[in-house]
């Protein structure tokens, strides 16, 4: 039997998921920009004492990394087991 392509397949992906993948990969950023913030920002800018603001923003890093990679490997990294 024929392999017949999904509605995504043949429109590219263009749906409600796609906005969702792009929108993740925006928060990583956005969390690695504000721990960037927080490390550079000068100390009056947040009541946080030093050592604690550059452990959250270490933290901010640490995580907006981590959530890129996922976002990367789950989203937009291709299967060579997928069947094209």
């Amino acid at each position: 039997m024929q392999h017949r392509p999904h509605t995504d397949e043949r429109l590219g992906q263009r749906g409600p998921q796609n906005l969702v993948r792009y929108f993740m990969l925006l928060m990583s950023v956005v969390y690695v920009g504000l721990g960037l913030y927080l490390w550079l920002a000068p100390q009056t800018a947040l009541t946080l004492g030093n050592t604690p603001r550059q452990l959250l923003a270490a933290v901010f890093v640490f995580y907006g990394i981590i959530r890129f990679v996922r976002t990367y490997q789950q989203h937009f990294k291709r299967n060579p087991n997928d069947a094209r």
